[in-house]
């Protein structure tokens, strides 16, 4: 079959598409034909070396797919050969077949677009969690979302409001931020043109924000304590703009602040039922019409590597799906 491949650590010039053997589904296991993948900023940082975990090269890449079930492994129930599913892998989704755990399978209604599928487990799971388990977002709230077009931004752009919250959304110029608009935050912040804190203050009464998302990071993350409430909580997401900041403990003591680190990807192994009753809740969501998915650009999986330069350049908006 045709995948992707991660020979060696390094830039995103070692990815290097490739005919390999099609995996098999082992017990607890279901074998998927991929019909779409996702693209994610996690991405370049597993093939980097520099992710949370490490897979040992050669690999394949590839957070999460969409497709249909080939084979199901002894002990799986509940799922069977012909169903629609989308799928939460650590590596394997770059390529024609993918194996996958059960117990990170969901079906997918029969409405949804596979494209739309595969990008939807990582950016919806991490916003969905993240804000209503981990931040303990409340209707009402406010919520300042950094990065508010990227792939998980605009998903916390999206569960923020769905959740009642007034949303605030900053990015890097006014197209994205017409995207976050368009999905639903109440304000927007130019970060490049304005004074992210003041314009805050400034829109909250001098109150400042309850909870922010922040996957960006640095400079970001330094203007987020000055304009968080008192009681305020901090997610810490990632760090897009390469920085990983050092909280003032002085700050967070005189206002009360939480800083809250947040890893998705370590709740598949630590609670996952709550991960699948989050995304089982998202795809309730999805249904109803509270959130839309935004698929900014798909591609053929062997321009992979140019999909993640995308990405790395801050040129996309949304999410990115490679087609095998």
């Amino acid at each position: 079959m045709r995948a992707i491949v991660c020979p060696a650590f390094g830039d995103l010039s070692v990815l290097t598409p490739a005919e390999i053997a099609p995996p098999v589904a082992g017990p607890g296991q279901v074998r998927i034909a991929v019909r779409a993948a996702g693209v994610n900023f996690a991405d370049q940082l597993l093939i980097a070396g520099t992710y949370q975990e490490r897979h040992a090269p050669p690999f394949v890449p590839g957070f999460e797919v969409a497709g249909e079930i080939l084979e199901c492994g002894e002990g799986v129930e509940g799922l069977a050969p012909g169903d629609r599913v989308m799928a939460m892998q650590g590596v394997g989704g770059w390529a024609e077949q993918t194996v996958a755990a059960a117990a990170d399978v969901l079906r997918i209604p029969d409405a949804m677009s596979f494209e739309m599928a595969a990008a939807f487990p990582v950016a919806y799971g991490t916003s969905h969690l993240g804000l209503l388990d981990r931040a303990r977002l409340t209707a009402g709230e406010v919520l300042l979302v950094h990065g508010a077009a990227g792939g998980v931004g605009l998903t916390a752009v999206e569960i923020g409001k769905a959740a009642g919250a007034l949303v605030i959304a900053t990015a890097g110029g006014p197209d994205k931020l017409a995207v976050a608009v368009a999905h639903g935050a109440d304000h927007g912040i130019d970060y490049r043109t304005e004074d992210v804190r003041a314009r805050v203050m400034e829109l909250t009464g001098g109150r400042g924000v309850d909870v922010v998302f922040d996957s960006v990071g640095g400079a970001i993350f330094d203007a987020s304590l000055r304009c968080a409430a008192p009681d305020g909580r901090i997610l810490v997401v990632g760090f897009a703009s390469g920085k990983v900041p050092a909280p003032p403990a002085n700050i967070l003591l005189v206002k009360n602040l939480t800083v809250i680190g947040y890893w998705w990807g370590a709740y598949r192994r630590l609670r996952p039922q709550a991960v699948r009753d989050s995304l089982g809740q998202c795809l309730r969501w999805w249904e109803e019409g509270r959130l839309k998915p935004h698929v900014s650009r798909t591609l053929p999986l062997d321009r992979a590597a140019q999909a993640l330069g995308l990405l790395k350049d801050r040129a996309a908006t949304g999410k990115i799906v490679l087609i095998p």
